[in-house]
């Protein structure tokens, strides 16, 4: 008998629900590198729909006069080279304003999100939400090529976007939470939510790529590869790891004996009963025993009598009211408005402080999300091992704030340097936000107080990113209005929020330091408020 491959020996040596545990792992973890794919591309396109048109008049002007003798006429003019109606002075205001749109309607739909969430079935929601947001960024792009220059277009096409994509966090995390308990949460969340770097990363590759030819496609692309993972999403995702026993139901009882039958529980769950020859239903929850591979266990089912009462949703009120949730929600609203800040308008500063063009400022701008993806995982193993969730977003937002004074400031003498200080600050500025919005919302929506009741994990984590999403909104109007009068004022209102985020955290980084227990701090005994 010839030996077994040791690929293959690699394969068996994991079970059936570690397996789909990875495959859930990996699938939200391209399902929402999409949504922030389709994000980017707006502040790659910015220094598109406003150009420096002034140097690309003298470049015409000196074409033109190399030929012929003839007086040279400019070939551009404001009108001509920016996109109506970017193209007056107050552009920074206009972008800002597309900003303030997408997010401020995001902040809003999320708090609602997280409710609708629990009460329908995630994948349906997840695959709704993506397909009708590839349908609006693509739709954003077709005006390009449509030549449209109406400010009204622009800004709907932002809030709807920024409604339909409200159905993506919540939906994910609750997928991941059910799949993944709370050992080592901090590394596995740390790696899974490098998604979000991973997906700025190719939006801003992708959209570089067009943005000086056609900039339509640098939105209709993303849009398309949002849609495709929806039709993904609906395919495959498996929200649930109790949504698999209908199917291993039916291969345990293959005869007409026993037949099991489901309805719909929380979220589409599949609840299953069993019914037997003479058609009298079991009152009771089952549960069957999943054999392993290797050996054969006759199927029998096992009993759990079903309580009266189910647990419900938790309400909005509810959700506040668990330890952690107001200041951690508080603490992202200044961190997510420093990342989101960086996120919309980075491109647009370097081009104008490094004087690069469209496609270079926006490949150059990855290097911040390249230091938030190290970031986000260091936050996450620290947290690990110290045991102290607050403790380590603290440390990072105290480094934060001069970080990025130092980065103002080197900036200005050149690339080199340039390239290592956005390292360093994508790893600071994202750390904490990675952390609080995966392994943190995680804890708190499985928090004690809740006593077993799983179904508050999509409020919750709407809750802290909805909270944090209005910081994600204020940031970029907040950069478009203080732009105007030079951008140290926007490092300066930067540091300022790192430095409320820190102050927001003090209570809860006090009770950790206290506590002589060292354990993540969805069980640290915190106080109700």
């Amino acid at each position: 008998m010839a030996p077994v491959p040791p690929g293959i020996r690699l394969l068996v040596a994991f079970n059936k629900d570690q397996w789909y545990r990875a495959l859930t792992f990996m699938l939200t973890f391209l399902l929402y590198t999409s949504f922030h794919l389709s994000r980017k591309p707006i502040s790659i396109v910015k220094s598109e729909l406003h150009k420096n048109c002034s140097s690309t008049s003298e470049l015409a002007t000196v074409a033109l006069g190399s030929g012929g003798g003839q007086e040279p006429l400019p070939l551009h003019t404001d009108v001509e080279c920016s996109w109506k109606p970017f193209d007056k002075n107050n552009y920074k205001q206009l972008l800002g304003a597309m900003d303030y749109s997408f997010l401020c309607a995001y902040a809003i739909g999320m708090y609602l999100s997280g409710i609708i969430g629990e009460r329908l079935p995630i994948r349906l929601y997840l695959t709704v939400g993506m397909l009708t947001s590839g349908v609006f960024t693509c739709l954003f792009g077709l005006g390009y090529i449509y030549n449209i220059h109406s400010l009204g277009f622009y800004i709907f096409v932002q809030v709807a976007n920024g409604l339909v994509q409200t159905t993506g966090w919540p939906s994910v995390v609750t997928c991941i939470g059910n799949w993944f308990g709370k050992g080592r949460r901090g590394l596995i969340m740390g790696l899974w939510n490098s998604h979000t770097s991973v997906g700025n990363i190719l939006g801003s590759l992708i959209a570089g790529y067009w943005v000086s030819s056609n900039w339509g496609l640098s939105f209709i692309v993303p849009g398309l590869i949002i849609g495709a993972m929806g039709v993904i999403c609906f395919l495959f995702l498996i929200e649930h790891p109790n949504d698999l026993k209908g199917i291993y139901a039916q291969n345990l009882f293959p005869g007409n004996s026993v037949s099991a039958k489901s309805w719909n529980g929380a979220n589409g769950h599949s609840k299953l009963y069993l019914q037997y020859k003479d058609n009298k239903k079991q009152s009771y929850d089952t549960e069957l025993l999943l054999p392993q591979d290797s050996v054969y266990v006759p199927a029998q089912p096992v009993v759990v009598v079903k309580s009266e009462s189910e647990l419900s949703a938790i309400s909005f009120m509810g959700a506040l009211r668990i330890p952690g949730v107001v200041e951690f929600s508080l603490c992202l609203l200044f961190a997510k408005l420093v990342s989101y800040t960086f996120l919309f308008w980075l491109p647009l500063y370097i081009t104008k402080a490094a004087h690069l063009d469209a496609k270079k400022a926006g490949d150059l701008s990855t290097l911040f999300d390249v230091g938030g993806i190290v970031g986000g995982i260091l936050a996450g193993v620290i947290s690990d091992k110290l045991g102290r969730r607050a403790t380590t977003c603290a440390v990072m937002l105290l480094l934060a704030a001069p970080t990025l004074y130092g980065f103002s400031m080197i900036s200005q003498f050149g690339l080199g340097p340039t390239v290592g200080m956005l390292l360093v600050c994508g790893g600071l500025v994202n750390g904490p936000y990675a952390l609080i919005t995966t392994a943190v919302s995680a804890d708190l929506g499985t928090h004690k107080s809740l006593k077993g009741n799983a179904r508050a994990l999509s409020t919750v984590t709407a809750i802290i990113d909805g909270t944090g999403s209005v910081g994600a909104a204020l940031g970029p109007l907040l950069a478009g209005l203080l732009s105007a009068g030079g951008w140290d004022r926007v490092f300066y209102m930067l540091m300022t929020a790192d430095f409320l985020a820190l102050l927001l955290l003090l209570r809860l980084v006090t009770k950790e330091l206290s506590s002589s227990k060292s354990h993540p701090v969805s069980a640290i005994e915190l106080k109700e408020h």
